[in-house]
């Protein structure tokens, strides 16, 4: 069964009762008419409020974003609808039974006028108790969304601080080791053996003393100067020239 439909069945139900309990007791009580119906229209709307605001709770604790939120407008419009007309249906047919004085209207008044004061009965409050427990659930959402955040930064500017230290620890133990400085207790490290950035540049001796004259390198006594082509490697000589 449809929400809507057992939501408006159980308001007709609630508004036929009420009408039949205050119908009885007019009759016990005449003098207190007034009050009795005052305090019929409080209950009709009061379970109106409390239906309608549970949805809206459950609704937005469901969905935190609002965009993807039910359409309890139109699940409450048709339940009013329906509930208005069951309820005007209910009570004049309640109203046939003897010593049961419920209403002395027309069948066609209850299910149009009556009917239609029954649906804002049932739908203008449900819509204010919607919008409050959505409202509610919603300023909730961001303090625990903001008590999360803040719990998950301290967890991480913990672990930031840690692994801080212990990079430095590291850091400090391959220095040591590589010997870019000497750990002395109660001192700083001191990089020793290294020239700062503003030292004199070393200038190196030449290693060979290179002759400027090189022309006695350039013809071996006895040696052929003359001119040769130059061999192709990449064709295989012939038979003949291999025999010459």
């Amino acid at each position: 069964m449809n929400a809507w439909v057992v939501r408006g069945l159980g308001m007709a139900l609630i508004h036929v009762f009420v009408r039949v309990i205050l119908g009885v007791s007019i009759t016990q009580w005449p003098l207190q008419g007034s009050a009795l119906r005052w305090l019929a229209l409080l209950v009709v709307v009061l379970v109106a409020l409390i239906w309608a605001g549970i949805d809206g709770i459950r609704d937005r604790r469901r969905n935190p974003d609002p965009e993807d939120g039910a359409d309890l407008t139109m699940l409450w419009l048709k339940a009013a609808l329906l509930g208005g007309i069951v309820a005007g249906v209910g009570s004049w047919l309640a109203n046939l039974v003897p010593n049961l004085n419920v209403t002395q209207n027309s069948f066609f008044f209850e299910i149009t006028s009556g009917a239609a004061f029954t649906v804002l009965l049932i739908f203008v409050p449900a819509m204010l108790a919607v919008f409050l427990g959505r409202f509610f659930v919603g300023r909730e959402s961001p303090k625990t969304g903001k008590d999360r955040s803040e719990r998950q930064q301290t967890a991480h500017g913990a672990g930031a601080a840690a692994g801080a230290a212990a990079g430095g620890t590291a850091a400090a133990a391959v220095a040591d080791d590589e010997g870019y400085g000497e750990n002395y207790p109660g001192q700083a490290y001191e990089q020793t053996g290294y020239a700062g950035s503003d030292a004199d540049t070393t200038v190196f001796e030449p290693v060979h003393n290179y002759r400027e004259d090189t022309s006695d390198l350039d013809h071996t006594e006895g040696g052929d100067t003359g001119w040769r082509d130059p061999v192709d490697l990449g064709k295989r000589p012939s038979d003949d020239q291999r025999r010459d």
